[in-house]
């Protein structure tokens, strides 16, 4: 494989880029910055160009023939990006009002990459969303403005082409891929009214009934929107910055679909907790979730928001699909101790289990064979550095900055859809340079006292299996009704009779009266489901087991009391009482 992809370093170091496998060489095609002071980086969509700030200027050059193309004067330049088709270059320096208290200059640059000119400035006081959005092929471009989304045309910024004005739209996020291109907004609620998010087609912004869908909730400080690649769906996460219950620190989480024919749902998590990361696959029919408490599940939906396949329990908060969609990571980073879990999503088959600790970054290389996973600063200021893997779990290039340097960031250069062809997945670990386990960590403290006895399992919790939750061809994937339930244990519970019956038939008298606590040992205990209901069932049996001993002291000629004679009488209530709820009656 050919070092195609770089990766862009930035630190206490400069700013340089790395060959991708199997080199690791550094780029020679890029001359690296060893300014000190670099705040900013840039690849644009498509891979092709790349722009920085190094406290001095804003460069920006072609990638691949190492080409200046413009340097603008804006040494304060703390965030750069570059619009989908490479025509615009935004740059936002963080707002100052004048020294007597008038209004600062405009802080937000969109320049023209073909002539270097300034197209527009604005004011833009928050870092927050500070840049416009596009969609992907350049013909509108949108910015938040007072509580209303202003739409330009053309990258003609000169003319405001389109409002969206609701009561407050405090976020929006617009469609990707082609035209017509959609609008999902966020109007958080006041007053006792619903927060909602309304989707709309440009330019039809025309009251609620043009809305293409609209879904409202009462829990929401703030919400996510994610956009699914065919744009036919986006999934909100609304959050609240206080669980009123105090259940949860996180605050209190809800996962919504909403689809761009008008169906709307609430994504059912099957485990109570924060949700921590929700992810489209790229073939848009499917999305992953990672959500309860501590140990997270995690569980593949569909469209109608059904489970798919049910990752089971374990140390994770985030989900990250491979740029073809067929490879899932599950990882736990931040306060987790780095473990990730590799599934072949096609098959549900685990591929690997490394771990990455300390990791404060993750991605995937746009070929999807390829992941990066780094320490940097200012998240953690020790151990700074950044690793290279296969997906099998091999670690194929690890860097580890000195101790009096840092690392800042690193990102892979980008590449448009399509320039990789998806591969098959492999499951035997590809050769690395570097063994991919890592150190065994620091065994648990145990009392002086515990220390020579043998250890014993001390986990808090089970962690659950994998399961995979899609209904069996010819199987019925509706729920049974109660009717259906109860005809279907009749029929168990008298087909279980005729076996027994059979069985002690073909035994013969000599082994006729087996020991009870033999049989005990060999037929699993019947379980409804409910506790309440077999803890009933347990006592009715031991009353009934009572009754059979007085029976039995009777037949020998034993003279029984009166209460005795009374508790025999009840046999009959208490076998139907024990019927009807083995049957669920």
């Amino acid at each position: 494989m050919s070092c195609l992809f770089p990766l862009a370093v930035r630190g206490s170091q400069g700013l340089y880029m790395v060959n991708g496998p199997p080199s690791f060489t550094e780029s020679t095609t890029f001359q690296r910055d060893s300014g000190k002071n670099c705040k900013a980086v840039a690849f644009s969509k498509d891979g092709s160009l790349f722009a920085w700030c190094n406290g001095e200027k804003v460069n920006v050059v072609n990638v691949t023939r190492a080409e200046l193309l413009h340097s603008f004067d804006l040494p304060k330049t703390v965030c750069l990006e570059f619009s989908p088709k490479n025509n615009v270059l935004a740059t936002w320096q963080a707002y100052a009002t004048a020294k007597d208290g008038t209004a600062g200059v405009p802080n937000l640059q969109l320049h023209d990459l073909r002539t270097g000119k300034c197209l527009k400035s604005f004011i833009q006081k928050k870092m927050q969303n500070w840049c416009p959005c596009w969609a992907d092929d350049e013909s509108i471009c949108a910015r938040n403005v007072n509580n209303e989304v202003h739409f330009f045309e053309n990258n003609n910024f000169n003319t405001i082409a389109n409002k969206l004005h609701l009561q407050k739209v405090s976020d929006f996020v617009l469609s990707p891929g082609a035209q017509p291109t959609k609008v999902a907004v966020y109007v958080p609620g006041s007053k006792g009214a619903p927060s909602f998010v309304r989707l709309y087609q440009y330019p039809n912004f025309g009251g609620p009934q043009s809305a293409l869908a609209n879904k409202s909730f009462f829990k929401a400080d703030k919400v996510t929107m994610l956009w699914n690649k065919k744009a036919t769906a986006v999934l909100v996460v609304a959050s609240t910055e206080v669980d009123k219950s105090g259940a949860s620190y996180y605050g209190e989480q809800t996962l919504h679909y909403v689809g761009a024919g008008g169906e709307s749902a609430v994504v059912q998590l099957p485990k109570n907790g924060p949700i921590y990361d929700v992810a489209w696959s790229p073939n848009s029919v499917e999305f992953c979730a990672v959500y309860g408490f501590m140990p997270a599940k995690a569980t593949v939906f569909n469209l109608k928001c059904d489970p798919v396949f049910d990752f089971g329990t374990g140390p994770r908060n985030a989900a990250y699909y491979s740029p073809h969609g067929h490879i899932l990571v599950l990882a736990g980073f931040g306060n987790l101790r780095g473990q990730m879990e590799v599934w072949d999503v096609k098959n549900y088959k685990l591929i690997s289990k490394p771990v990455a600790s300390d990791s404060t970054y993750f991605a995937w290389c746009p070929d999807g064979e390829h992941i990066v996973t780094a320490t940097c600063a200012p998240r953690l200021r020790v151990g700074n550095g950044y690793r290279i893997w296969h997906y099998t779990g091999s670690v194929l290039r690890s860097y580890e900055a000195p101790s009096d340097e840092e690392v800042w960031q690193v990102s892979w250069q980008p590449f448009p859809d399509g320039v990789f062809p998806e591969r098959a997945v492999r499951y035997q670990a590809v050769p690395g340079e570097l063994p991919g386990a890592e150190p065994r960590p620091a065994q648990a403290y145990r009392p002086p006292a515990l220390r020579n006895k043998p250890v014993t399992s001390s986990k808090l919790h089970e962690d659950e299996p994998p399961q995979n939750m899609k209904p069996q061809l010819g199987g019925n994937d509706k729920p049974l009704s109660k009717t259906a339930l109860k005809n279907q244990r009749k029929h168990e519970a008298k087909k279980a009779a005729k076996q027994e019956a059979k069985a002690d038939a073909q035994q013969g008298p000599a082994q006729v009266k087996a020991p009870q606590n033999a049989l005990q040992n060999t037929v699993p205990a019947v379980t409804t489901g409910d506790p309440e209901v077999d803890k009933k069932i347990k006592n009715l049996k031991k009353k009934l087991k009572a009754i059979e001993q007085l029976k039995e002291q009777a037949a020998a000629g034993k003279q029984l009391e009166k209460n005795q004679v009374e508790k025999i009488q009840k046999e009959a209530a208490l076998l139907k009482e024990l019927e009807d709820l083995e049957l669920g009656v």
